[in-house]
């Protein structure tokens, strides 16, 4: 290996121990280093993820509340608006079978359910629904953790979800500000930032992260990720584009397992002491390399996805057990200490008699 690589990568680790945010063109080196340097990428990328997760591996599962039909027409998803995809189309599940889809990823050991709806947005009377959803999930698994996942948020919306019982929101930035239009132009990339931020300011998890293979250069993966540091989300999760015919980006294979591993220790670097997750697309992509991807991410989508299916949940438990690693239980704390603190309520400023932060 290169001086210069070996040089870069002992830096990086040392950043991430002091929690040092890396600089871009750091990232960008990473990206650009060979396929005979992987190993030693992915070696340095596991000194942070054994650091501040040991061998942990949080499972988290989907369940899709409402497929298809979306008013929405980004370009990489199989729900969106004119998709010729052969998917599921089904509205609002029933609480009682959405709980029970919940309870068979709790039963295999996954730590939190991901609750996910298509469209823009909810109506207030979705949040009911999702609200209703949790009241049955908690029914039979009160320690599972929820997430959410259902679009742009409305003024209000994010609290009303807070008091449902929503413990962490997901939306994703997806890809670089500069080349948002290129995937979407029904909404925009400022869009899915205020609606991050309006889960932080809820007292929600921010889970926000993006896709990898949509034809986005180095410089675009860099400056999607250098986007999510400014929103400091708890979970980043690391999607590769699963190219669905019947959408605009069918037929585009440009990831390799190699590239993948390459993406992921970036977001590592970039994120040493949050939660990584592998997400969409691993098992297409990076294939028989999966169990390398645990090195550097601490945490899985167990089972299917939303519109496709993701290799048999044995499979994962199998994967994770042969490589070395644990599941995490519900008792283990996800994020290090130092993360779970530095969320401090407001007791100053408006609306106290002490003085404004400013």
């Amino acid at each position: 290996m290169p001086n210069s690589t070996q040089s870069l990568l002992a830096d990086l680790i040392e950043k991430g121990l002091r929690r040092e945010p890396p600089d871009r063109d750091e990232l960008l080196a990473v990206l650009a280093t060979g396929d005979e340097q992987m190993m030693e990428v992915v070696a340095a990328a596991y000194r942070l993820r054994h650091h501040y997760f040991g061998r942990r591996v949080k499972l988290n599962y989907l369940v899709n509340l409402k497929s298809g039909l979306c008013p929405e027409d980004c370009n990489y998803c199989s729900q969106r608006l004119g998709s010729q995809s052969q998917i599921l189309k089904y509205s609002w599940l029933s609480s009682q079978t959405a709980a029970a889809a919940a309870a068979a990823g709790v039963r295999s050991g996954a730590k939190r359910v991901c609750l996910v709806a298509s469209g823009r947005g909810p109506s207030d009377r979705d949040i009911s629904r999702v609200a209703d959803v949790i009241t049955a999930i908690k029914q039979e698994s009160p320690d599972v953790e929820i997430c959410a996942c259902l679009g742009l948020l409305a003024e209000g919306q994010a609290a009303r979800l807070r008091s449902a019982g929503v413990d962490a929101y997901n939306h994703n930035l997806n890809t670089a500000d500069d080349r948002y239009r290129s995937i979407c132009t029904t909404h925009t990339y400022a869009d899915r930032v205020r609606t991050v931020e309006k889960a932080q300011n809820s007292g929600m998890s921010a889970c926000s992260g993006l896709i990898a293979g949509m034809g986005e250069t180095d410089a675009d993966l860099v400056d999607v990720v250098l986007g999510l540091r400014e929103l400091d989300p708890d979970s980043v999760p690391v999607n590769f584009l699963m190219p669905f015919e019947g959408t605009p980006l069918a037929g585009t294979w440009q990831l390799t397992p190699q590239r993948c591993l390459r993406i992921l220790a970036m977001v590592r670097f970039a994120f040493p002491d949050s939660e990584v997750r592998l997400a969409g697309g691993r098992e297409i992509h990076l294939r028989s390399q999966q169990p390398l991807a645990l090195y550097v991410a601490n945490s899985i989508f167990l089972g299917d996805y939303l519109t496709s299916e993701g290799q048999p949940g044995q499979g994962d438990l199998d994967m994770i057990a042969d490589a070395g690693f644990e599941v995490e239980g519900v008792e283990q704390e996800t994020l290090p200490g130092h993360r779970r603190t530095e969320l401090r309520l407001r007791h100053r400023g408006a609306g106290t008699d002490r003085a404004a932060n400013a």
